[in-house]
């Protein structure tokens, strides 16, 4: 039985989260485990995208254009993990709160390994309330590594 089945990388185009996704990458190579980039982005409510300087012409349209520039970098992250020793790595992308859809998405998918780099791309609120990776490791179910 391998150490390692089921590996999960959060990725958000930042330098440490590729260099997060590349060690996922070779682990999973050494255990032949799974690997599944996670790229989070920021929902918008209607009240905030109604406040932005930028008006969409229909609801959503901000949130769609966050999620297709998610979905670019979660694909762009599969494939750092496929040049890696992970050929089989898949990308999913989820809104909310980074900590929070790292820590949901590895209980609903029974992963035993979160990785995740030690900064990325964090707004000023996580300098305050603390790091991403900080609060995954403090309440995820599985072991944390921090790259």
């Amino acid at each position: 039985m391998s150490m390692f089945t089921n590996i999960l990388v959060g990725y958000d185009g930042s330098k440490n989260a590729a260099s997060a996704v590349e060690k996922a990458a070779e682990l999973a190579s050494l255990c032949a485990a799974e690997v599944t980039v996670l790229t989070v982005f920021r929902h918008h409510s209607l009240l905030e995208a109604s406040l932005s300087m930028v008006r969409p012409s229909e609801p959503g349209s901000l949130d769609a254009a966050m999620r297709s520039y998610a979905t670019e970098t979660a694909e762009y992250g599969k494939e750092i993990a496929r040049r890696h020793g992970a050929p089989n790595a898949r990308a999913f992308v989820k809104p909310g709160y980074p900590a929070r859809s790292m820590i949901d998405f590895a209980d609903e998918h029974r992963i035993d390994l979160i990785v995740i780099g030690s900064r990325g791309l964090g707004s000023i609120e996580n300098y305050l309330l603390g790091s991403v990776s900080h609060k995954v490791s403090g309440l995820a179910r599985c072991p944390v590594l921090v790259v």
